[in-house]
């Protein structure tokens, strides 16, 4: 069958919110008036979220359970429910019930005026100042500055994509909140959505302040991916001419002094000279890993099957649709 719209709930230890988040989900859904499925993925709760599922949804031929091994965070466990989602649309959310199910029906008319990606904005945010909203305004600044994806909140679950795009996209790390920024580089029209921000009814966050220092190396590892994924040397390659000419200036001071003044170079400048020598070898290191990262690059490509360029649509002459 074909469906329309698939919802994705990932899901650790919400054992509480399960069945008020499925039922007000349900009523959206039906009310919506369009095929639709609902997805929750397990991502090894140690509660009874799952037999709680069971019990509320078992009996609906829309909605599926997939169970993780175990923890292995709420990026894997978004991955695993966007390669499981069969929706034309595919909406994901938090399922502590932070996320209103009623707001729904706004992500999928953006979506049908033709964007291809929807991003929830927490414009009025309510959790914690110092643990949750300061790391997370300069985090979507940097992020902001790096992607140059004009959005205010990379950080919210809640995001509505169309399949073909969400499903070219492969998540590690923490990448799910970057997730417009890859989009974005693959040419996706992307806007945002003010949605409501309430403290989760159930329960307490299981995230922490800890999560920053992951998110700031994922956003390193973003930035690289944006923009030297294509062509590493330029990006070690220009590493690596800073360094050389570093050493290089350095150099011609050293035997400037020793030809031009009879300087004895090691007794007044043998900290100068190592710092030189350094400098040449680290710049042949940066071009040799560049060259290397060079040939990896294309073994990637190649192996993976993956294309330099992403299409939108193809139309075909005379049949008047794509």
């Amino acid at each position: 069958m074909d469906v329309e719209l698939s919802i994705v709930f990932p899901v650790y230890n919400e054992a509480d919110s399960i069945a008020e988040l499925y039922r007000r989900t349900r009523k959206v859904l039906m009310d919506l008036g369009r095929s639709w499925e609902i997805v929750f993925v397990d991502d090894g709760s140690r509660d009874n979220s799952v037999a709680v599922l069971k019990r509320e949804a078992g009996d609906d031929p829309r909605v599926r359970l997939v169970l993780l091994r175990r923890n292995f965070g709420q990026t894997p466990a978004l991955a695993a429910g966007f390669d499981e989602a069969r929706g034309r649309t595919i909406i994901a959310m938090d399922a502590d019930l932070q996320h209103h199910p009623e707001e729904i029906p706004r992500f999928v008319a953006k979506i049908d005026e033709g964007y291809d990606l929807v991003s929830g904005w927490r414009e009025k945010r309510v959790d914690n100042f110092w643990v949750r909203r300061i790391p997370s305004l300069v985090a979507n600044r940097l992020m902001r500055w790096l992607s140059g994806v004009e959005i205010h909140d990379f950080g919210t679950t809640f995001k509505a994509y169309r399949s073909e795009l969400i499903k070219e996209i492969r998540l590690y790390g923490e990448l799910h909140r970057f997730i417009p920024a890859l989009a974005s580089s693959v040419g996706a029209k992307i806007t945002e959505l003010p949605i409501q921000n309430v403290n989760r009814p159930f329960g307490k966050s299981n995230y922490g302040i800890g999560r920053t220092v992951r998110v700031l190396f994922d956003l390193l590892t973003v930035r690289f991916l944006l923009r030297y994924l294509h062509r590493p040397l330029q990006f070690f390659g220009l590493l690596g001419l800073i360094c050389f000419a570093m050493g290089f200036v350095l150099g011609l001071y050293i035997l400037w002094d020793k030809f031009a003044r009879g300087m004895d170079i090691m007794a007044f400048h043998g900290p100068l000279v190592l710092l030189t020598v350094l400098l040449v070898i680290v710049s042949v290191s940066f071009v040799s890993m560049g060259l290397l990262g060079e040939v990896l690059a294309r073994i990637y490509f190649e192996a993976s099957g993956k294309r330099i360029y992403h299409v939108r649509e193809i139309w075909r002459g005379g049949a008047g649709r794509p």
